[in-house]
Parts: structure tokens; sequence; C-alpha cells
């Protein structure tokens, strides 16, 4: 449900939202299939609840911000990758590695092949469970280049996990070549979230709840950043939405505001 909604919410901010266009997911909503018109209209009839507007915010600011550090990188390692669709209409020449659970992955064949999208040579598919087994050590077996830089992207994930299994798999990032570039977000805690991060937090627990997804880690700014420097990072940035995005961004007249619940933090690992 939550790889679902985040790609609605993507798909969605292109119709549901006006000027300025914060990320331009284009395949977002075929891969939606049949629960398209369903789940992007839920946007365009409710999208100025909190919490279909606040996704809407905190999904396209976080591909954004990631996607545009690509530039540095031949290759991108997803983590967590769920709907994600940058294979299928990113850089041709930047080789692609999505990593999720297995079942997932067979979920998302099936989405891709019922939308006509045929899964290019240079996209890997790598199943692994990030609770269980060591998701990142996965990769070179699909032929990722260990000897070079990657960027990772780590979205929409850290805080549904224990906050062993987040160390963990900072660890095993930590141990890839110099100089690539983690992008990931995390979830503040009480006491370090404004007014709107809060009422999110509120609604966003129960519904998660609700579908046997709780939220389980959150992170104060210092201990995410004191989690990657004991790792091997070198922390660059550490940004709430507003910030991570030029300020025009939240000069808009529909509902999308930015709030402090999500942060996302850039971090380069330095051997």
């Amino acid at each position: 449900m939550t790889a679902l909604s985040a790609a609605a919410a993507r798909a969605a901010h292109l119709t549901a939202d006006g000027a300025p266009t914060i990320f331009a997911d284009t395949l977002a909503e075929r891969l939606l299939g049949g629960l398209a018109d369903e789940m992007i209209g839920y946007h365009r009839t409710h999208g100025e609840h909190i919490i279909l507007a606040g996704t809407r915010a905190v999904t396209t600011v976080r591909a954004r911000y990631a996607e545009e550090r690509l530039g540095a990188h031949g290759q991108y390692a997803v983590l967590g990758a769920g709907l994600d669709t940058y294979g299928y209409r990113g850089d041709p020449g930047i080789r692609v590695f999505e990593v999720d659970h297995p079942a997932t992955q067979e979920w998302k064949r099936g989405l891709l092949a019922a939308a006509g999208i045929d899964i290019p040579d240079r996209v890997a598919l790598v199943p692994a469970d990030f609770e269980a087994g060591e998701p990142v050590g996965e990769l070179t077996g699909a032929g990722f280049d260990a000897g070079r830089t990657a960027l990772v992207s780590w979205l929409g994930v850290s805080f549904y996990l224990t906050r062993d299994a987040v160390a963990e798999t900072l660890g095993e990032i930590a141990r890839l070549a110099p100089g690539t570039e983690l992008v990931m977000d995390y979830a503040l805690p009480e006491g370090h979230r404004d007014a709107e991060g809060d009422a999110y937090a509120r609604i966003a627990a129960h519904v998660v709840g609700e579908n046997a997804e709780p939220y389980r880690a959150h992170f104060a700014p210092g201990e995410i950043e004191a989690l990657l420097t004991g790792r091997g990072f070198e922390v660059a940035e550490n940004v709430a939405l507003r910030d991570a995005v030029p300020p025009e961004t939240w000069r808009r007249s529909d509902a999308l505001r930015p709030f402090d619940y999500f942060r996302l933090v850039r971090a380069v690992v330095t051997g």
C-alpha cells in the first residue's frame, strides 16, 4: 500500500497541483494500471487533506532531490525501490539497480508488464530483505561495480525499519567505493517537528498501522548525523523539505506546503 500511495502521489502531482511542478514522474500513472483513476482521482477531489497534500510534497521533493545528484555518477542503486520509475524514463547511460523484497519485485514486474513497460538491460532488479539479510551485499552479484562510485537512494524506507536495521544497512553502504553518495529520508521524533508535521504524523501513524506497516524508527537530526559519521560517512546536507528545493518552489497557490516531519540527508562515503 505504501508503494502504491507514493506512486499515486507522484502521478497526481502533475494534475492535482499547479505550478511550479516539483517533479515530473511521467510513468507512475501507467504503472498504477487499473487503480490509477481511483487513486489519482482521490487526490484531485480531496487533495487539500494534509495526508494527501503532504504525501505529494514529500514524494516529489525527495525524488527530485535524489535524481539531481545523478549527474556525478554512472550507477544508481535504489534501495527499497518500490514503484520507482527512474530506470524506465531516466538517462539511458546510467545503470540502475533496484533493491527490494522479492515479493515486491515480482508484483512490480507484473505491473510493468501490464503497462507495456519493458525492463531495459541497464536495469537490474536485485532481491533482498532489509530486516533479514545484507541488501547492499547483493548488488555485486547483479553487475554493480563496487570499484566505482554510485548514487544510492534510500527513500521512504528507514522509518519502517528498526533502528538496528537502519544502522546495519548504513554500515553496508559505507563499504562501497569512497565518493559514493547516499540520499535518504528519515522521520523526526516528537519535539522536533513543526505543528503540521505533528498533525501529519498522528494521522499517518493510524493509516500505516491499519495497513500493518507501522513507523518504527525516528531520528533527531543530530542522531542521524552521528549514525552516519560513525559508520564512515561525511554528512554534506541535512535539510527539511523547505530547503531541499529552491525557494521559489513554495511560491504556489495550491495545497502543497513544506512541513517538518520528514527530512533529507545527503552523505558521502569517505572510505
